[in-house]
């Protein structure tokens, strides 16, 4: 199942919002203020309370703006929060079982890092498909290799209508030039908190990507 998708993918990942001072569920409201209508919430060193009590919130939020929410990594609590969508990594839930998990018309998304990795993921029931990083990232504290713009552009000649997604390190700057290169959206975690007022930074990005 592909459906269309935002040109900017905004993630609210716990760690960093706590970093730069920011709670969670302020900061996700804050984006979609901004206009962010995809939204993921990613939280990997928190209790599965915490993230269930976030996820509540945020789903509501999305409710009120409109904006589609997705979970990174947690299939159990997609269904438990209503959320639209999840999020699996490499090393996460085989695709199979947590689209067993959340249904049939859940958004379900698969982060990639080489091309065989986005051939197999293109075999699988999957919504969409996220490549990177395209650019070296700060946001993970072992990231994978850097694949680049080239990258990107092999990775949209094989997807053949399955929505793909840049991640890895995309800033302002930086953002139009991963769509150029064939992805549907752009990714952004980091950046967002640019000048510490990420409602503008997230109205900032949707101009420069929907130009």
């Amino acid at each position: 199942m592909s459906v269309p998708l935002s040109p900017l993918y905004a993630i609210v990942d716990a760690d960093l919002s706590a970093r730069h001072g920011w709670e969670v569920t302020q900061l996700a409201e804050a984006v979609m203020r901004g206009g962010a209508r995809l939204v993921q919430l990613r939280a990997k060193s928190v209790s599965s309370k915490t993230f269930m009590a976030w996820a509540d919130t945020i789903v509501n939020l999305g409710i009120r703006y409109g904006a589609t929410i997705i979970l990174n990594d947690r299939a159990d609590l997609v269904r438990l929060s209503g959320a639209r969508g999840l999020h699996l990594g490499q090393e996460d839930l085989p695709v199979d079982a947590a689209r067993q998990i959340v249904g049939p018309e859940a958004l379900l998304g698969l982060s990639t890092h080489t091309l065989r990795q986005l051939d197999v993921a293109l075999s699988w029931p999957i919504s969409y498909v996220a490549v990177g990083p395209v650019f070296e990232t700060q946001s993970k504290t072992a990231p994978d290799a850097v694949v680049g713009l080239e990258f990107v552009a092999q990775a949209a000649e094989r997807v053949e209508g399955v929505p793909l997604i840049g991640i890895g390190g995309i800033t302002l700057e930086r953002a139009r030039s991963v769509i150029r290169a064939g992805a549907t959206s752009v990714a952004v975690i980091s950046d967002l908190l640019t000048g510490g007022n990420p409602e503008r930074r997230t109205a900032e990005f949707l101009d420069a990507l929907t130009d």
